[in-house]
């Protein structure tokens, strides 16, 4: 655009909505409609002069009135005036009018010129970079194009630039999908197809993204529901690209998992006008190299290849190899791989799938991996484990591919990785027999026969040096269990000192020989190769490197390590970090550290057999839950000023972290949630119960999240088990009233009712009031959910009566807003919103921001019945933003529910489908089937209610089957929604 005189780089412009005009951050008037109008005419030629008679077509159209020139002058007069400092850059020439300003004066600019940017990015390959692009782009629209204005070069104008934005919304979603955001993407492409019912790119966008998410009923109800539209309303079917989409997603082709390249933007439909093209041919070749001096049963090698290369019948061949650790399963694995790589041509895979340490590959990480190696885009990768899992197979279907799967943890683990064909074979590696595997070649590896074992040792360290020291080669092989990798070490170690002899070397094992036959084989050799390193740390070191290794979690905090060593954070940092520099420690992350699954084993038992003290590392594990414990009970109480649950908790011996913002002490507990729960499972067993049990309860978020719930039930599950064990009553009760809740998220109602009752009944045997309260509590919430509406209100009156006697005020307005609830089902309308806004005043005094979200909550549920839908509705808003920024994705998601609910009832089901949609993407597996069969019967209602018949009967149909498989009388009333609707045919 040309540029103008000087100019305030501060004056800007929109059309993108109202047209308005800004110096710095302050608004100028810019006059009348038609003043306005001109000033947009004028913008939208972009620098050009616009004639007198172009000015005057644009703002009157073919008839303007008598005076409409003088009129128009009169306006660019004033507009001048308005622009201030700045009216040059309204130039006046040849008889009419240019508006020059920079380019980044106008939203319109902007918003082309990042357009263009995302299309570079979306050609160069960078489709997150183009996403954003074109996010920003979309994010200038202010509402309407030129809103209020009129005339004839306004309104095309309008059309015009309304439809640019709807087509980058479907660029953005186009791009989305790329990018593997099906399901967040469902949402947004439900309420615009409801927008826009005619459009199909948006139709094939949705078909597409339902499809990937899993639900490929409503996919082609999409399908059926756009066919009947545009034969009831234009009498014509639906276009060729359309209809062949709908007959791939119909046959389940495997290359709709994901877009193959990145579609033109400027196509009326990039994503259904060309079917993707077929997958390239890829051929990996992952196995690890072979070992050269392999030196085990030749024979046993080439039985394993035959028996790989080899199928009877349909059943695709399966060999598992399985032995003690150090053993020389993956050597032998390797080696009969390559054996049989000849007679897998199109390719063969390899995973370590880590099953002896603590954190196993996940088969849907481990099964992304394998579809990149075959030729799949990332971006057509489902999001789901048995969507993978089918996309695998299919891909695999027709091919000879070899499938090594080494150190796996159990049958459960590799299920999803086998190939399922008869033409691809697989080879796993395991500690563990896979007798779980139907039809699978079981091999159970032995150590090493000394020949065998003295062969290795010679190949590595040279014939030279062995000969004439045949008994201390056998001594040294003896030394190390006859297990392959500890003699490799071994002779690795003497091959790289050359005036050592073999004798030197085996005087040198002679007391760990004595240690490996006091300890199991397979850990010996191993643990023997360590003892190198470790005999070379310093006093301070050691005994970091041998406390640390106690704790069960994945990794430990610098803060964690500084509690457990009992040092200042600084000093255990010098100490981590001169362990990192030995090799014996890795720095996962800065400030955080973790050990080699080996290298841990070896630690462990270092500090069994050097930790002499009686108690060290009982004492050094208490520490760490002590610190666990302490800053868990801060963050709690950070967030519920006022609740006497922290009193009630065990006082920890040791001081933890302490913050000053929310923010950082959720992110601390979501940061830690894993090793924290490993704590709780390890002191369980120690027999620290009542910290483990506190620690739990202390922790309560992590499981009201959702998002950890089932790690969370594991570990309240190993500390129930063990108070029972120790007749711990005080505990037990502690820890089934929080397994309770655990159920009760995870929609596991019985479970939870028989948690709940268990602990009522231990309210007898113990007095701990935060039990008392919590127990009838979490009871009442599963009666009131099952309809045992007068066992509920019981169980309520129990809890309430014990917290106002503990002054827990925060837990009183929890069975005010349960108590709401309960009015509400029960026809008291007016009791219901009384008892939510007394919650919400207790929660306000406290200054309590999540508890009150959870009392907005309740009263937004109330006045859904009692009106007004608008407050209501704000009411859900408010809470939502809270529970977003707080993590709390169980009730993010029923929030959204309830606002779908609001909508329905408002009669507004764009807007409920929406909101429904949002809600099953955030509790995809959070929340149970029960929930989730809500979710569908509440977007089924909005579905149909715009229209979308098919799909509305898709969701029904699968909220039935869930409520059909869990008992629930919600069943019957999805019954009469489908009985009451004709079914459409698909062809």
């Amino acid at each position: 655009m040309e540029q103008g005189p000087a100019f305030d780089l501060h004056l800007r412009f929109t059309v993108l909505g109202p047209v308005r005009a800004w110096r710095g951050d302050q608004a100028l008037s810019i006059g009348s409609p038609q003043q306005r109008a001109l000033l947009a005419v004028l913008l939208l030629y972009g620098g050009r002069t616009a004639t007198a008679p172009e000015l005057l077509d644009a703002l009157w159209g073919e008839d303007p009135p008598h005076a409409a020139l003088a009129g128009m002058r009169t306006y660019a007069s004033r507009l001048r005036k308005a622009l201030g400092p700045d009216a040059d850059c309204l130039i006046s020439e040849s008889g009419g009018y240019a508006m020059r300003v920079p380019d980044d004066a106008l939203d319109l600019t902007l918003a082309e010129r990042r357009t263009a940017a995302a299309e570079r990015a979306r050609s160069s390959g960078d489709v997150s970079s183009a996403r954003d692009l074109i996010n920003e782009a979309l994010a200038l629209w202010d509402g309407e194009p030129l809103a209020g204005l009129a005339g004839r070069f306004v309104e095309m104008q309008r059309t015009r630039l309304t439809e640019w934005r709807l087509s980058l919304l479907e660029t953005r979603l186009d791009l989305d999908l790329e990018l593997g955001h099906h399901a967040k993407a469902i949402s947004e492409l439900t309420s615009l197809t409801a927008m826009h019912p005619l459009r199909e790119r948006l139709r094939g966008l949705l078909m597409l993204a339902l499809y990937r998410s899993g639900r490929q009923g409503e996919a082609l109800a999409v399908y059926g529901d756009v066919r009947r539209l545009l034969a009831d309303e234009l009498g014509l079917d639906p276009s060729a690209e359309l209809s062949e989409l709908q007959q791939r997603i119909l046959h389940g082709e495997a290359s709709l998992t994901g877009p193959d390249g990145s579609p033109d933007p400027s196509s009326p439909s990039p994503v259904v006008a060309r079917p993707p093209q077929p997958l390239e041919a890829v051929r990996p070749a992952q196995l690890p190299p072979t070992i050269a001096d392999y030196t085990g049963s030749k024979l046993l090698v080439e039985e394993l290849a035959q028996q790989l290369s080899t199928t009877e019948g349909n059943v695709m061949a399966v060999s598992a190899i399985a032995g003690i650790g150090g053993i020389g399963k993956t050597t032998l694995a390797v080696r009969v791989a390559h054996t049989a790589r000849g007679q897998f041509p199109d390719g063969q895979l390899y995973f370590d799938l880590r099953g002896t340490g603590p954190q196993p590959a996940e088969p849907h990480y481990v099964l992304g991996e394998f579809l990149q190696a075959l030729g799949v885009p990332s971006s057509r990768i489902p999001d789901s484990l048995e969507s993978r899992a089918a996309l695998y197979r299919s891909t695999l279907d027709g091919r000879r591919v070899l499938v090594l799967l080494d150190n796996a943890r159990d049958a459960h683990q590799v299920r999803p990785l086998l190939p399922g064909t008869q033409e691809s074979a697989t080879l796993i590696t395991s500690r563990t027999r896979m007798v779980e595997l139907s039809a699978a070649c079981l091999v159970d590896l032995d150590i090493m026969s000394p020949e065998h074992a003295r062969q290795l040792f010679a190949r590595i360290v040279g014939e030279e040096r062995v000969s004439g020291e045949h008994d201390a080669v056998l001594a040294v092989v003896a030394a190390c269990g006859f297990l392959p990798l500890a003699i490799r070490i071994a002779a690795a170690r003497l091959a790289a000192r050359r005036t050592w002899t073999v004798s030197t070397l085996a005087s040198k094992l002679a007391n760990e020989r004595r240690r490996l036959d006091e300890l199991h084989a397979g850990d010996l050799a191993v643990k023997a190769t360590f003892e190198l390193g470790y005999s070379q740390l310093v006093p301070t070191q050691a005994r970091a490197f041998r406390l640390l290794s106690l704790a069960d979690g994945p990794d430990f905090s610098l803060a964690a390590a500084a509690a457990v060593l009992e040092l200042s954070v600084q000093d255990a940092e010098d100490l981590l970090e001169s362990l990192v520099d030995t090799s014996l420690m890795d720095s996962a992350a800065p400030g955080r550290y973790r050990y080699h699954d080996l290298v841990r084993l070896y630690a462990r038992a270092c500090a069994e057999r050097d930790e002499t003290q009686a108690g060290d590392r009982h004492a050094a594990l208490s520490r760490l839950l002590d610190f666990y414990l302490a800053t868990a009970a801060d963050v709690y109480a950070m967030e519920r000023p006022g609740d006497t649950t922290v009193g009630h908790l065990e006082v920890a011996d040791g001081a933890g972290l302490t913050f000053t913002e929310y923010s950082a002490a959720l992110d601390w507990l979501h940061a830690e949630a894993e090793c924290l729960l490993a704590c709780v499972e390890q002191a369980a067993a120690a027999g620290l119960l009542g910290k483990a049990a506190d620690l739990l309860v202390a922790a309560t978020d992590l499981a009201e999240s959702g998002v950890g719930s089932g790690r969370f039930k594991s570990a309240a599950t190993a500390v129930r088990d063990a108070a029972v064990r120790a007749d711990d009553k005080r505990v037990e009760a502690r820890v089934r009233t929080v397994l309770s809740r655990v159920h009760t998220i995870a929609g596991q109602f019985a479970g939870a009712e028989e948690e709940a009752r268990q602990a009522m009944l231990l309210c007898q045997a113990v007095n701990d009031p935060w039990v008392t309260g919590n127990a009838p509590h979490e009871r009442a919430i599963i009666a009131s959910i099952e309809g045992h509406y007068a066992d509920a209100e019981e169980y309520l009156r129990q809890a309430i009566g014990s917290f106002r006697a503990d002054a827990n005020q925060p837990s009183v307005a929890a069975v005010l807003c349960n108590l709401s609830r309960l009015h509400l089902l029960t026809g008291r309308t007016e009791s219901a919103v009384q008892l939510a806004q007394e919650a919400i005043e207790i929660y306000d005094q406290l200054g309590l921001t999540l508890r009150g979200a959870n009392a907005r909550y309740a009263l937004g549920l109330a006045l859904t019945q009692a009106g007004p839908l608008s407050e209501s509705l704000g009411l859900f808003h408010e809470a939502l933003d809270v529970f977003r920024n707080s993590r709390q994705l169980f009730w993010e998601g029923m929030t959204l529910f309830r606002i779908a609910e609001v909508h329905l009832t408002a009669g507004e089901p764009g807007s409920a489908a929406e909101a429904a949609e949002q809600s099953l993407a955030v509790m995809q597996d959070i929340g149970g089937e029960w929930r989730r069969g809500n979710t569908l019967t509440a977007l089924g209602r909005a579905l149909d209610g715009i229209g979308q018949r098919d799909r509305a009967r898709a969701c029904w149909r699968e909220a039935l089957s869930l409520y059909e498989k869990l008992g629930s009388v919600e069943a019957a009333d999805v019954r009469t929604l489908l009985d009451e609707r004709p079914q459409t045919q698909y062809v």
